[in-house]
């Protein structure tokens, strides 16, 4: 599947707001949207004022580059969300929530979901005991997510421990510090998602 490979920072400016996307240099002075104001591009300041389609489309899009996700594989969780007995837009953070290199983000392995994304694709963690690398695989109340043993001797993943320890841990996830593994207690709630996400917009949009 094709992936953005441009600037990340081009991503947060357009959506006006900070996606965490290069992580620990999108909280310091570098950030590109503290540095620089408005949306990327040679017509930036001439656009018009922002209609209820265009606030539909930038909330969509935010939440997909937030989590990493292609288009057609985010109205996949959409279409999967609405069928789902629920509020549809509270089920579709709830999937995106857990999927599994978010799942590695959430219990503090990564500094940003591209950098999860990349832990998971080498192989680097186990679900349920099996090797995986599926960053999109879906994991569900009772999986654990350990990491791999031969993974350990690394440099970098030594690094990630170590951030590990300091980690802000959601209530769905119960982590194990020492032994790098979390168990999924149960699905997300709404007040579990720290990002301020407007889900309304992205059913609307849908629902056209």
């Amino acid at each position: 599947m094709a992936r953005y490979t441009g600037p990340s920072c081009r991503l947060c400016r357009r959506e006006g707001r900070k996606l965490f996307l290069k992580g620990d240099r999108c909280v310091s002075d570098k950030c590109a949207v503290v540095k620089r104001e408005g949306v990327p591009g040679q017509h930036a300041i001439s656009r018009s004022k922002v209609k209820e389609y265009g606030r539909q489309l930038r909330e969509k899009q935010t939440a997909r580059r937030y989590y990493g996700v292609q288009e057609k594989q985010f109205k996949k969780y959409y279409v999967k969300a609405e069928k789902k007995p629920g509020i549809t837009g509270e089920n579709l953070l709830a999937l995106l929530e857990t999927r599994l290199d978010n799942v590695v983000y959430r219990m503090g392995m990564a500094s940003s979901h591209k950098e999860a994304r990349q832990l998971v694709l080498h192989a680097h963690f186990c679900l349920n005991g099996k090797k995986v690398n599926i960053p999109s695989m879906l994991v569900k109340p009772g999986d654990v997510i350990t990491l791999k043993e031969g993974s350990r001797d690394s440099s970098k993943i030594k690094e990630l421990i170590e951030r590990m320890q300091t980690a802000t841990i959601p209530k769905w996830l119960e982590v194990d510090r020492t032994n790098v593994s979390a168990k999924v207690l149960s699905m997300p709630a709404r007040e579990d998602i720290d990002f301020d996400f407007n889900e309304q917009l992205i059913v609307e949009l849908y629902s056209k």
